[in-house]
């Protein structure tokens, strides 16, 4: 059941509330209805293409959007490729994070900084193709609070398939976000997710997860908080440049799962909202 009492921040037309630079500045005078956030770390190779095909969508849908590259402390070329697209796109805009904080500081300073209704992120490899979002955003319409890709509802729209050992990998885990968070969906990693603007207000100021095991953790949360979770099946492909190691990364995300219990049998999300809420 939808439990909208849960949601602790009025709905506005300003950005969340951030705890990284004091308060956010303000929007353009134009609102957006649309938020697309894209982290990404040392992505010069990629984030030429994915701009884009991310730019060309926005446009060929008629979105009044906002993209934000969040850089995550990269060493290469992808700050200065955002900014040269930002200058020729105004849609485009980039967010600095203090250094290297990992993909879920990234995730949650971008979209702490979205003026969008409906907020998304996406990889910056487009590993599920943009046009992908127009599914999740469908289902945000029709009702859900949050509406998250999956690669294994309809494993036959996945174009190019992992490889034997990180599938294994991942049915580890998912087993262990099952025994150990309670989640019961087929695929909590897909890195397209799209949110209502509410939703988002709600989850991302508790979020304390920094790195990949951020996306069990936001799930957790709106699942506690009652809220309408669709998983929707998506195309997807492999790609063989992913960052993220089966072996090292993977125990990593099992000792966050175990915090994110930890986080809540101690109160400690509750303990976030109220220190963010008296800072302001």
């Amino acid at each position: 059941m939808k439990i909208r009492g849960v949601f602790v921040f009025a709905e506005a037309r300003t950005r969340l509330p951030t705890p990284y630079n004091g308060a956010a500045s303000e929007l353009d005078a134009e609102p957006v209805t649309y938020s697309i956030v894209i982290p990404a770390y040392n992505e010069g190779q990629r984030l030429e293409a994915t701009l884009e095909k991310v730019v060309a969508y926005v446009a060929q849908m008629g979105w009044t959007a906002e993209v934000i590259v969040v850089n995550d402390g990269s060493r290469d070329s992808t700050p200065e490729i955002v900014r040269e697209w930002a200058r020729r796109n105004p849609i485009i805009r980039l967010v600095e994070n203090p250094g290297n904080r990992g993909k879920g500081y990234s995730v949650r300073h971008g979209m702490m900084e979205a003026g969008g209704d409906v907020l998304l992120f996406t990889d910056a490899d487009l590993s599920s193709p943009i046009c992908e979002a127009e599914k999740l955003i469908a289902t945000i319409e029709q009702g859900a609070d949050i509406a998250i890709g999956s690669r294994w509802l309809r494993a036959e729209l996945q174009t190019e398939r992992q490889p034997l050992y990180r599938q294994f990998f991942g049915r580890i885990f998912n087993l262990l976000l099952r025994i150990v968070l309670g989640l019961r969906f087929k695929d909590t990693q897909c890195g397209l997710k799209a949110f209502t603007r509410r939703a988002a207000q709600a989850i991302f100021p508790r979020q304390r997860i920094e790195r990949w095991g951020f996306d069990p953790e936001i799930l957790f949360l709106a699942n506690q908080a009652g809220m309408v979770i669709a998983e929707v099946p998506v195309e997807w492909a492999h790609d063989e440049r992913s960052k993220i190691s089966p072996l090292k990364d993977g125990f990593r995300m099992f000792t966050e799962l175990l915090r994110i219990r930890w986080y809540d049998l101690t109160g400690k999300y509750q303990d976030r909202v109220a220190r963010l809420a008296a800072s302001k």
